[in-house]
């Protein structure tokens, strides 16, 4: 049995490796992926740049710009002075936002009295806009209370005899600590994910196209005569495409961890063995797609119907939490979801298993699932 299935995975090795479509499959997916993933999407914001209009001119609203721009993360780009210049410094997109200091501004601070900052944010980018609007009121909230802090810390004589007293009112500053990406970095958030849905894209894919492609040449007649039962044919077909998605799982983590900095905080063998659970739903479904395709062009058009709404429901890009209550729901349906999950879990938070069993036990149900039916379809398709 062991020979025959060896005999089938060298001929799907060689015949894969020779096959120039097929290389391009195994090796140039993951490179861009990665590539795009690691370097083209980024959602951090370093600099952002926005446009100041101080209505007041006075030493505090120009204190309160030096805290903008001694930030680091605002670039003073733009001063209109009419409400013609702001709109234009929007609508040409030359700034992100324009902070107004209204009239009076140091007056009615000096004198306790509530006065407000103006922010202005192009929404165009909803995400960009969240962020530079939290820089923005972070930046103002400090100045506020140093403010304050400053007005409070006053001095009081008591006139009982031979006694003074000195009264501090205190302020309470809120401290930001952000565990497993303190500094907040996109890139440590989408390429370990990149994992799970290149070993998805591949293995589903090539999977797929292998078994195809033997109908298409007119092979499979022939390896149906000889003395290979369907469980071995299913076997040597689908082992090489598995060894292929753990080695772009080392190859991904290598380059993940040496190019792009990616911390790795916990074990690298839960993560190949984890890899290996997803794989069997990935390789089942692979075999599922080329018992209803007769021509690789249907299986790749397959291949997509099934890869696009997985990889959209996953919390790959688009956070759960946010989607519609009836589609969260839909997501427990979806492999994907718990194998990205168990990812970024081993690289950002390093959690082991104690943490992450929850996800393997689902891996591993549908993995089972999958597999069983797909092969049960796939052995009746070869009788």
């Amino acid at each position: 049995m062991w020979e025959r299935i060896r005999t089938i995975l060298r001929k799907e090795l060689i015949q894969a490796l020779r096959d120039p479509r097929m290389r391009i499959l195994l090796f140039l997916p993951p490179m861009i992926q990665l590539l795009v993933f690691g370097f083209a999407v980024n959602l951090d914001v370093d600099h952002a740049r926005i446009a100041w209009m101080d209505m007041d001119r006075t030493p505090l609203s120009r204190d309160l710009r030096e805290r903008f721009e001694g930030s680091a993360r605002f670039d003073v780009v733009a001063m209109p002075r009419s409400e013609e210049e702001v709109h234009q410094v929007l609508d040409r997109g030359q700034a992100e936002a324009v902070v107004r200091v209204l009239p009076d501004f140091e007056r009615d601070v000096r004198r306790g009295r509530s006065t407000e900052v103006q922010i202005l944010i192009d929404g165009t980018n909803s995400n960009t806009a969240s962020i530079v609007g939290s820089y923005a009121s972070e930046i103002i909230a400090q100045f506020s209370s140093d403010v304050t802090a400053t007005q409070q810390n006053v001095r009081i004589l008591t006139r009982s005899p031979g006694s003074a007293v000195n009264m501090t009112f205190p302020s309470v500053p809120a401290r930001t600590r952000v565990w497993f990406n303190p500094d907040l970095h996109s890139r440590n958030y989408f390429v370990p994910g990149v994992v799970a849905n290149i070993i998805m894209m591949v293995t589903l894919m090539l999977t797929a196209l292998a078994i195809v492609r033997e109908k298409e040449i007119g092979t499979m007649e022939q390896l149906m005569v000889t003395p290979i039962r369907p469980i071995e044919l299913m076997l040597g077909k689908t082992l090489p495409f598995a060894v292929v998605g753990l080695l772009d799982v080392v190859l991904i983590t290598t380059v993940a961890l040496l190019v792009f900095h990616i911390p790795l905080r916990g074990s690298p063998l839960l993560l190949l063995f984890c890899s290996v659970l997803f794989l069997m739903t990935s390789l089942g479904a692979g075999l599922f797609l080329s018992t209803i395709s007769h021509t690789q062009q249907q299986a790749m058009m397959a291949n997509f119907f099934f890869s696009t709404p997985a990889f959209m429901l996953s919390g790959f890009a688009f956070p759960i939490r946010n989607m519609p209550v009836a589609v969260q729901y839909l997501t427990y349906l979806n492999p994907l979801r718990y194998f990205i999950e168990i990812v970024r879990g081993i690289f950002l938070k390093g959690v082991g298993v104690s943490v992450l069993w929850p996800q393997m036990v689902a891996l591993f149900v549908y993995g089972v699932t999958v597999l069983s039916l797909s092969a049960l379809r796939f052995h009746k398709t070869l009788d």
